[in-house]
């Protein structure tokens, strides 16, 4: 029991922290589900809470959804996410762990230069940016905050990036979870511990929008670097042990 109000503190935590930068849910709870539940099954665990908590920034900002923005990285990440979990069911992710902690860190100042040089992309673009995390995605518990600069570079911010980025991660980890679902790693125990754990992360990205609706675009901008940060020591942290 005591392991279990654990996981919900923790998840609330996180699911306000997610809900207003979009990402970092991950990177806050994964280290409890370790603990709490054992190595093997915070990976798939995780894939059901990300589901749950995209699904909460969804409903939270329905109308702030740009959905060719959302078919588009869809139509990469999709196949992307299911050729990456099987890859990971047989591939140790040490290394990809370093490159996208490294990668991580980089797009601090990368992302800094991009907004100063006011670089965009289009819609186009989204597609084999979706394959490509779509694969990484697949293969490691997060790469939140890969998307940060990708969707910022397509020209959103605040509830608009939220819920974008939320409902093209959305199709990527129903990919995943339904590729961990088919070869076996995904029983019906872990998906309870996944829903209960879930439960808390969305409850707290509920009250995360009210937080967001009062922050000013170059505190949101700070607060994604933030995340960049502490997600990118926390993968080379992990990667090292």
């Amino acid at each position: 029991m005591m392991a279990y109000a654990l996981v919900l503190a923790v998840g609330t935590i996180a699911g306000v922290v997610s809900g207003i930068v979009g990402t970092g849910a991950t990177i806050i709870l994964l280290p409890i589900l370790v603990i709490a539940f054992g190595p093997q099954s915070a990976i798939p665990i995780m894939a059901i809470v990300a589901l749950m908590s995209n699904f909460a920034k969804i409903t939270s900002w329905w109308r702030d959804i740009d959905w060719r923005a959302t078919a588009a990285y869809a139509l990469g990440g999709i196949p992307g996410a299911a050729l990456g979990a099987r890859t990971m069911l047989s591939l140790p992710p040490r290394l990809v762990d370093i490159a996208l902690g490294s990668f991580f860190l980089l797009m601090i100042p990368g992302r800094r230069w991009l907004v100063a040089r006011r670089y965009t992309i289009g819609p186009w673009m989204l597609v084999p940016a979706g394959l490509a995390i779509g694969f990484l995605t697949g293969i490691v518990v997060s790469t939140g905050p890969i998307t940060v600069p990708l969707f910022s570079a397509y020209g959103l911010v605040k509830g608009g990036f939220i819920a974008t980025e939320a409902a093209a991660s959305l199709a990527v980890y129903v990919s995943k979870a339904f590729t961990f679902r088919t070869f076996g790693a995904l029983p019906t125990d872990t998906i309870l511990k996944g829903l209960i754990t879930g439960s808390s992360v969305m409850a707290g990205t509920y009250v995360a929008k009210l937080l967001v609706e009062r922050l000013s675009v170059t505190t949101f901008q700070r607060l994604l670097d933030g995340v960049m940060l502490i997600s990118g020591m926390a993968l080379l942290w992990a990667a090292m042990r």
